[in-house]
């Protein structure tokens, strides 16, 4: 590792704060991969991951990240340096972002749904020396390596899950180098006061936005949420979700678990025929969900209840990334026979839960509250002022494991974070008088389609690239089964503009799939403000009504 490698920059916490912060123990000096460490000395053959028919121990999750680590050090990477990621929920992705931490070199995970939109801008965003994709993504299907978007992230080394040969991650992953004797330069991670890695925000912007994440404060939120979730060795934990989330990586998620020494099983999406035979398989307890795969989970356990027997072992289901609706929240007990935990968080940050030991009021009606006692919890009004208990207000909020800053985005810095360090999330909540919390909306104009955050300027700039689009915007609609969907509101200078023709023009463009409009209306000209903007809650009354008098759908 060379000595002249700088740390990546971000905002640090206060030196006061930081002092209390290890004072009481939160912060403990220990990178991640001290987990791993730790379960290599406690039980080294007790099982890790469970992916398919493949199966790793802690000791062979370990050896196989160290490999990685030493031979990404030999090619000449390490501290100071970044990595774009991109793996679908496969062991790999574990492997490998336990290979970079132990590298020292800092990733960010892109959600298996992103597109070559979002891998351009985190690309432009962190400039990686280390892209690590999968032939299984139709953007490398072809194997192609000299393609327009492996020139656009511009990364040195390339490896890719899937792919034979020298650059093909098995290989890197392999036990090759020590059978060919090969020396491995010293590397190691970062301080634990230092960047480990970087989660994505789903961000109101055109821009996602980045966050730096520490050892120190992600460990500890990974550390409280196992307090609160009571996970242990005996732990089985179907990651249904997409890995990289940080629901399922670290709430407590797959992190938690090999904290606690349990064993993860990979699901490869959350729909009750890919996880019912997995937890009857593998003895499931604990599994996360967003509301939308609760839905189809109920369905298939109500339609047919001979299916119910899949999931006895199931003993907690966490259901957090959107709001629950109170009729679903009451049917999880009866129709799958476990226990329900509300989660509400961030990526940012402050996670809430509601306890295991919560009477069913709380349960079913609010998201939970803060799991530190060093959250600090502001909900202010219009004008900043603290709401009395029982009112809705804006959530601000700062604590041990909240960020203090996106990465190197001041202007926006200077946006979403007051004079003191509190974040402002753009949520709107209620708090009860014991510290329960229930969304009742969003300032942010972000749309929550099932757990999936779009940012609406993101999907309008794309749409005015259309020559027949004069006017763009992008809002949420009510849906029974999502929560929310987006509507697209156009002025376009084409009347028959046709919307499978218009989702087609965003595919090209590179946007995911789940970013494509559920819906477009065309009108004459965009509703404004008073001050010039565009009236988006006027838009959203008007799709609400239309969707209220079942108007028939604009079809693609």
């Amino acid at each position: 590792m060379s000595e002249t490698r700088r740390f990546l920059p971000y905002t640090r916490w206060p030196e006061a704060l930081a002092k209390q912060y290890r004072a009481k123990g939160y912060w403990r000096g220990e990178p991640l991969t001290a987990m791993l460490a730790r379960q290599c000395e406690l039980a080294p053959d007790a099982t890790a991951i469970l992916c398919g028919e493949r199966s790793f121990s802690y000791r062979e999750l370990d050896a196989a990240s160290s490999r990685l680590a030493g031979r990404l050090a030999r090619h000449g990477l390490g501290v100071g340096d970044t990595a774009l990621v991109q793996l679908p929920n496969v062991a790999e992705f574990y492997l490998v972002f336990f290979a970079l931490l132990k590298a020292g070199i800092a990733p960010v995970n892109a959600l298996f749904s992103h597109n070559r939109l979002e891998l351009a801008s985190y690309a432009e965003q962190i400039r990686p020396r280390l892209f690590i994709g999968s032939l299984a993504h139709p953007l490398f299907a072809s194997g192609d390596r000299h393609s327009d978007l492996l020139t656009a992230i511009g990364a040195e080394l390339v490896l890719l899950d899937g792919e034979s040969g020298e650059l093909g991650l098995t290989h890197w992953l392999s036990d090759l180098a020590r059978a060919e004797g090969l020396a491995i330069p010293v590397h190691g991670p970062t301080p634990a006061d230092e960047v480990a890695f970087f989660q994505l925000s789903g961000g109101s912007t055109g821009t996602p936005k980045l966050i730096p994440r520490t050892h120190d404060d992600y460990f500890y939120s990974v550390r409280r949420s196992n307090e609160i979730c009571e996970l242990g060795p005996h732990t089985r934990y179907l990651c249904a979700l997409p890995a990289p989330h940080n629901f399922p990586l670290s709430s407590p998620g797959a992190l938690g678990v090999f904290e606690a020494g349990g064993a993860v099983v990979l699901a490869q999406d959350p729909s009750p025929i890919s996880c019912f035979p997995l937890i009857a398989r593998h003895k499931i307890n604990l599994c996360s969900l967003v509301p939308p795969a609760v839905s189809l989970w109920l369905q298939a356990a109500e339609s047919d209840p001979s299916v119910r027997s899949q999931l006895e072992s199931l003993d907690l289901l966490q259901v957090g990334g959107a709001k629950l609706a109170e009729a679903v929240a009451r049917k999880i007990t009866p129709l799958l026979g476990c226990r329900l935990q509300q989660v509400f968080g961030m990526a940012e940050g402050l996670v809430n839960y509601t306890r295991l030991d919560d009477p069913d009021d709380k349960v079913i009606h609010t998201q939970g509250r803060p799991m530190s006692p060093d959250d600090e919890v502001r909900v202010l009004d219009e004008a900043g002022n603290p709401v009395a208990p029982g009112q809705p207000g804006a959530l601000h909020t700062r604590g041990p494991y909240t960020f203090r800053g996106y990465y190197q985005s001041p202007a926006h810095n200077a946006r979403v974070f007051d004079a003191e360090g509190f974040y402002c999330s753009g949520d709107l909540v209620v708090q009860d008088a014991d510290g329960y919390l229930t969304v009742v909306g969003r300032q942010k104009d972000q749309i929550n389609r099932g757990g999936e955050k779009i940012a609406a300027e993101e999907v309008e700039n794309q749409l005015l690239h259309h020559p027949a689009i004069t006017h763009a915007a992008l809002v949420s609609m009510p849906d029974s089964a999502m929560g929310e969907k987006s509507c697209a509101f156009i002025v376009t200078t084409e009347p028959g503009l046709k919307p499978l023709a218009l989702r087609k023009f965003l595919r090209e463009r590179g946007v995911a799939d789940f970013k494509l409009p559920d819906r477009f209306e065309t009108l004459d000209a965009l509703p404004m403000t008073a001050v010039g903007k565009i009236d988006k809650q006027g838009l959203r009354a008007r799709i609400a009504e239309i969707i209220a008098a079942s108007q028939p759908l604009t079809t693609a």
